[in-house]
């Protein structure tokens, strides 16, 4: 049988299958869309060829992909039906990508290994690293995929993503498709030297392929060479792809704007279905004809199955908010049976750390200065790369992105990743993988893909930190849902709450306060290690009958100090301590106000937009009824924490500020 570049025939039809495919469903899609039957397409017309080469190497199922929005012909090639891509694009329940959550071409598939995609540009680099990891701790010869267009190696995490995996040599084929264009920014806008190939020559163990990506055997070549690297465990590749973009960036897009005509038609001689024709029939392996008989069979099936996916049911408006979180399973509040008299909270992180380790073998703890001998800035994590070995408790770069999204690329292969962020003041270079990916992976997913990592972050001022070691960030990460938040104020909770959370399906945020680590206050007898808290379960400090204060954190003990600085009989304030601000215990609260019928909120954030704000707000719309004064909060001034400690103690809140407001309250 002949053969073509390694091909049979039968394989080449294949290929080319694969290819009219996605155009076919391009140009339907298109018509659908003018129809008024969906809202927005963004296409690979023009990707074809170099997107089916990848799929060619790739074993679906086994190896794990994370394509971005132009991947159709991958994701088919891959295994994926132009059912499922219809069903897509016209946002329907049975979709497998994320159930009518996303937009179309955010490709998702569980049992294809097709992570979850969201619109953002670059995140999936560091995911697909993390991925990597485990499939290289698991001594799988397992590769990772990751692709985007050339704009987006603008991103610092995909240099942050080379860094680590070249670092590493991990398993990842990183595929760059250069269509020169990112919407309208031409790559001699957009890259030094115009040249991503160029750019990334400086990375150790990385192998670089820069391919004419409209000639699917020179493409496939490199993807095999890269994927045979791989397997093999040399290292990481780029293999970039020079494409042509035959259709606008999207279909909010005309290219018209910024593109001659005469750069249009140039492309559109760079066809690479045309090109893969042209090969095949020189060759004389396959004919015209028989190219002309399997596009128009495709057409008619892609019609056909159009018809069929117009026909599938829309998701019930009922399951809207589905997902955003999986189902309450935590461990429950367990019997507090202390095995050491004192424990001061950082000592109890520590041990909740070492404990669920030992239960759990796919938990790994890394994050900046984490592993011995320093254990943390803090000591947090002293003594736990000694129990558990390097390469379960290990450094990252100093880059929080990469902390956060490896961690979940990590989670989706079924780790349990624990990561520290040094300090909360620095945790915005994270910013996007928490907002656009952690907090939104199951929910975006329709409940296939999960990613429950905790992520441990110091807060909080009282230390003399100045702007950038002093923040309390909590009020932010309040207004995102997808994430629990745990804020403990002493040592036992801190454990108990640490260890609940190692056990979560779903994210967590667990913020520790700098100035409680080794506070007295904060010490507590020590509780053993089936000592777990359940999250939403706030605890009465002191019972009181005229004013309930809620607080939390470092605010729990300035809260206590308050009242006894007063002078008032103790019984007439109740202090709650909700522990997790997410979820709220909104009960506590409630039959504390049944008690008291006034309530005064204490937090360390920022005046406005606080976490306090949304608990007020709460209660004036909930319990409105069982008030008898205003509902009043004591929070730091609306600016900046200074290095100097006089006006330190003038932004934070201090016992005096709470001590008057609770006395306002009480005559009120």
């Amino acid at each position: 049988m002949p053969r073509l570049h390694g091909f049979t025939k039968k394989e080449l039809l294949d290929v080319y299958r694969n290819m009219i495919r996605a155009r076919a469903l391009d140009d339907k899609m298109l018509i659908l869309l003018k129809q008024g039957k969906s809202y927005f397409h963004i296409g690979s017309s023009g990707h074809e060829a170099a997107q089916t080469a990848a799929a060619k190497v790739m074993r679906p199922g086994k190896d794990w992909a994370f394509p971005y929005y132009r991947d159709a012909a991958f994701c088919l090639g891959l295994g994926m039906t132009s059912r499922e891509q219809l069903l897509s694009f016209l946002a329907r329940k049975d979709d497998p990508n994320s159930g009518g959550r996303q937009l179309p071409q955010h490709y998702g598939h569980k049992p294809l290994r097709i992570v979850s995609q969201s619109s953002v540009t670059g995140t999936q680099f560091l995911q697909a690293v993390g991925c990597a990891m485990s499939r290289r701790w698991d001594e799988t010869r397992e590769i990772v995929y990751v692709s985007s267009g050339e704009g987006t190696t603008s991103q610092g995490d995909f240099h942050e993503a080379l860094n680590w995996a070249s670092r590493a040599k991990l398993p990842v084929i990183f595929h760059i498709e250069d269509n020169e264009y990112a919407i309208s920014v031409h790559v001699s806008e957009q890259t030094a030297g115009s040249s991503v190939y160029a750019m990334v020559a400086g990375y150790q163990n990385l192998a670089r392929f820069n391919v004419d990506g409209t000639d699917f055997f020179e493409t496939h070549l490199a993807f095999r060479k890269a994927a045979e690297r791989a397997r093999k465990g040399k290292g990481p590749a780029v293999v970039v792809s020079r494409v042509v973009r035959l259709l606008p960036h999207s279909s909010s897009d005309d290219q018209r704007k910024y593109r001659s005509r005469e750069e249009l038609d140039e492309d559109l001689l760079k066809d690479p279905i045309l090109k893969f024709e042209k090969t095949c029939i020189e060759a004389q392996v396959i004919s015209q004809e028989e190219f002309d008989k399997l596009r128009k069979e495709t057409v008619a099936e892609i019609n056909a199955d159009a018809e069929w996916a117009e026909k599938q049911d829309h998701p019930d408006p009922d399951t809207a908010t589905d997902y955003v979180y999986g189902p309450r399973t935590e461990e429950p509040e367990t019997d507090y049976r202390p095995v050491a008299d004192r424990i001061v909270m950082v000592d109890a992180i520590n041990h909740a750390l070492k404990e669920e380790m030992e239960r759990n073998p796919k938990m790994v703890i890394y994050g900046q200065d984490v592993a011995d001998p320093k254990g943390g800035v803090f000591t947090a994590t002293r003594g736990l790369t000694n129990a558990f070995g390097k390469e379960r408790v290990f450094n990252s770069p100093l880059a929080e992105s990469s902390i956060v999204g490896t961690a979940i690329g990590l989670a989706v292969t079924g780790y349990k990743p624990v990561v520290e962020i040094q300090f909360g003041d620095y945790i915005w270079t994270a910013m996007m993988q928490l907002r656009n990916e952690v907090a939104t992976l199951r929910y975006r997913s329709n409940n296939h893909w999960t990613c429950p990592l905790v992520i441990r972050v110091p807060v909080g001022g009282y230390i003399h930190g100045g702007l950038c070691h002093s923040q309390s960030i909590a009020g932010y990460f309040m207004h995102m849902p997808g994430i629990y938040i745990a804020y403990p104020s002493n040592a036992a909770d801190a454990k108990g709450l640490l260890k609940t959370a190692c056990r979560m399906e779903d994210p967590v945020l667990f913020m520790e306060h700098k100035g409680l680590y080794r506070q007295g206050y904060a010490a507590t007898a020590e509780p053993d290690e089936d000592y777990t808290l359940p999250f939403g379960k706030a605890r009465l400090v002191q019972e009181g009958d005229e004013l309930t204060l809620i607080c939390w954190g470092a605010m729990v003990q300035k809260s206590i100090e308050a009242v006894t600085r007063t002078g008032i009989d103790l019984k007439r304030v109740e202090i709650v301590d909700l522990r997790t601000l997410n979820p709220l215990d909104v009960e506590t609260i409630r039959k504390s106000l049944e008690k008291t019928g006034k309530v005064l909120v204490v937090y360390e954030d920022n005046f406005t937009n606080g976490p306090g704000a949304e608990i007020a707000a709460i209660i004036a719309e909930r319990y409105f009824d069982l008030l008898d004064g205003p509902v009043r909060r004591v929070a730091a001034e609306n600016a900046p924490v200074p290095f100097n400690w006089f006006l330190e103690e003038r932004i934070l809140p201090q016992i005096e500020d709470i001590a008057g407001a609770i006395i306002d309250l009480l005559e009120y």
